[in-house]
């Protein structure tokens, strides 16, 4: 399905959540609990000030794929999510069939809202809108091994464990760890 033909699904509610797109104004939020070092130490970007900050995710591609989590209870914001449609690999033949046809998933919650089921609900959230009126294939995440939040969700969520790879990303602790990539086919998600 092309970029042309698909309509736009966001924002999106859950029993809890409402997951809409990020604007300006919400990039205070999204620095209070991302400059924590217990959720920047497992993220890729990691600006050091509210000016660098900034300067990435008021970026259009940034702005384009972030997603804010709201809690319905009281309108909090609880964390973000990554939604990054891009390009499957193809052979030169069938390059603009594979256009479009995947996306990559990320997922922050400020420490405080952790272990009460949000992030699951969320990005449960965001793969139904990726298989369902975003028509993509496939969705897939990475994360450090020693993030093991993160993979547990991924294999709670029904994802596939494809890589496991040894030593190779650079931590900012200065160690270099290994790493875990998921994925999940349109046909393998329950309806």
């Amino acid at each position: 399905m092309s970029d042309a033909h698909r309509s736009d699904p966001w924002p999106i509610r859950t029993e809890r959540l409402e997951i809409r797109k990020c604007t300006p104004d919400d990039l205070g939020a999204l620095w209070d609990y991302r400059r924590l070092r217990e959720v920047y130490e497992w993220l890729g970007a990691v600006p050091t000030t509210r000016e660098a900050f900034d300067e990435l995710y008021l970026r259009p591609d940034r702005l384009a794929t972030t997603f804010i989590i709201i809690r319905l209870s009281d309108g909090q914001i609880i964390g973000d999510l990554m939604v990054k449609v891009g390009d499957g690999w193809a052979q030169s033949a069938m390059v603009e069939q594979a256009k479009g046809v995947e996306a990559e998933l990320g997922w922050v919650l400020a420490p405080e809202y952790t272990g009460q089921g949000y992030a699951i609900e969320a990005v449960r959230a965001a793969i139904e809108v990726c298989f369902g009126s975003l028509g993509l294939r496939r969705v897939n995440a990475g994360c450090f091994a020693a993030n093991e939040p993160s993979w547990r969700l991924m294999e709670k969520l029904g994802m596939r464990r494809e890589e496991f790879s040894r030593k190779t990303g650079l931590h900012i602790s200065g160690e270099w760890m290994d790493g875990m990539n998921y994925g999940l086919l349109a046909e393998e998600w329950p309806r």
